[in-house]
């Protein structure tokens, strides 16, 4: 039932109070029309006794205590959606950019429910990324939230175009592969990227993308990742796609929610952040898995800029704890001219020994990455105490970690946004790094793949 009010109290920034307001509910579709006759929408965000307050997914420009319309429709925001949403561009709201309206095979709820743990499969495939740091020692499981720490000025929006290009399901034939990408706060010169990136491509032909522009209002800002989500989970879970779903920027996303939650004058909690943004992080994170019964699935790559490089940011901290794992970008890194600039050794993927090993990658996988990363990081160690005493007292052996920490920087993690490795190239480019090291110092590999891959590779 729409019921339509007439007696606003205040605008105060995105947000408009109506009083006298009864027999409505949290969460509905509200539409706000101004004197001058122009329309926009917003959605009740609280209620109190015969107070509601709704936030404006526009900018409230023109609206005043007078003249201005408010009608309640009785139903929550949700989006028209259709498998021919694939190889189209939407704004936040999941309004085409480009073409004609959405023809709907069904409307959906954006605020969507968590998967319910009781429902959940175990991640298990392999995915993917062609990107050797990710794959071989970092790698992407069907069903995982896996997030990027960047930092500002890191090509984390090449890294994020890489993978999205490049990703694709593992020893799976036939396989009904996609990907759902949403940028949120982002400038007309990145939108402008990402849309050619995936046109001359060829990726968008098998990707929904949803961008919000840093010149949106906040609101909109708050509902994209929603949109989106909603979108992934109709693919899934009615047309059994395997969905990748890659969110940039979380960061901006959090300073939306921190603006909305000022406006409401709400108490702070750290940094200004309220203090549910862990809840309202989860209700998105939590989105993505495998269900028991269905073919389909969802995988999450949220991507945020830590502020100042501080990992310990509420944004990072917090994503931290809902996801599984995290691959870190280093500055370093992207100064000495490696890209993409990930940083294997703080980088984690929890879920890495359920998507690898035989009969999904290949034999040697977990054993080349246990191998790697204790080399590099003995020849990470052997560098710093090289800046400090000298090279002196070095043996031959420990010129021989700084050779490899060396070369794999620049054969290994340095591969360009361009170059797409199968696991296979991956390996391969370990093994040969193993040829800079004494065979006895390969403690990490058993005596049988030695025989059967190193002797092969030298």
């Amino acid at each position: 039932m729409i019921k339509e009010y007439h007696n606003v109290k205040s605008v105060e920034g995105p947000l408009l109070f109506v009083e006298g307001v009864s027999g409505i509910g949290y969460g509905e579709i509200v539409e706000i029309e101004s004197e001058s006759g122009v329309k926009k929408r917003g959605k009740i965000l609280e209620i109190s006794e015969n107070l509601a307050c709704v936030q404006i997914f526009e900018s409230t420009m023109g609206l005043d205590t007078r003249g201005t319309k408010v009608k309640f429709f009785g139903e929550t925001l949700k989006v028209a959606l259709s498998v021919d949403m694939l190889g189209r561009v939407f704004d936040g709201s999941g309004r085409p950019l480009f073409g004609p309206k959405v023809v709907a095979e069904a409307k959906e709820d954006v605020n969507g429910m968590p998967l319910n743990p009781a429902s959940r499969e175990s991640p298990k495939d392999f995915i993917q990324t062609g990107i050797s740091a990710i794959d071989g020692m970092n790698s992407l499981v069907m069903g995982q939230k896996l997030p990027i720490f960047s930092g500002a000025g890191l090509p984390h929006n090449y890294l994020a175009a890489q993978i999205a290009r490049q990703a694709s399901v593992r020893g799976k034939n036939n396989v009904n592969f996609c990907v759902v990408f949403c940028a949120m706060g982002i400038t007309f010169e990145e939108a402008d990227f990402f849309v050619k990136d995936f046109e001359e491509s060829g990726a968008i032909e098998n990707a929904v993308l949803f961008l919000n522009l840093c010149d949106s209002p906040a609101i909109e800002r708050l509902i994209t990742p929603r949109v989106a989500l909603t979108c992934a989970e109709f693919l899934a879970y009615k047309h059994d796609y395997h969905v990748l779903v890659i969110l940039t920027d979380m960061t901006n996303y959090c300073e939306a929610l921190r603006e909305v939650s000022a406006s409401r004058n709400e108490v702070p909690g750290r940094r200004g952040y309220p203090g549910y943004m862990y809840t309202d992080l989860a209700s998105i994170y939590e989105r993505a898995g495998r269900v028991k019964g269905s073919k389909g699935s969802i995988t999450q790559i949220p991507i945020l800029t830590m502020p100042n490089d501080d990992i310990t940011h509420p944004v990072a901290d917090l994503t931290g704890y809902i996801t599984e794992g995290q691959i870190i970008l280093e500055r370093r890194l992207q100064q000495a001219g490696i890209s993409p600039p990930i940083s294997v050794l703080p980088s984690l993927s929890r879920l890495m020994g359920n998507g690898t090993g035989p009969g999904k990658t290949r034999d040697d996988h977990r054993d080349v990455s246990n191998q790697l990363y204790s080399a590099y990081a003995q020849g990470r160690e052997i560098r710093e105490i090289v800046s400090v005493i000298g090279e002196e007292s070095l043996d031959d052996v420990d010129y021989k970690y700084l050779e490899f920490a060396r070369e794999f920087e620049a054969r290994f993690l340095g591969q360009g946004f361009y170059d797409n490795r199968t696991i296979e190239d991956t390996l391969g480019i370990g093994w040969n790094l193993f040829s800079i090291l004494p065979e006895s110092e390969l403690k990490r590999i058993s005596p049988e793949l030695i025989e059967k891959y190193f002797k092969r590779s030298l």
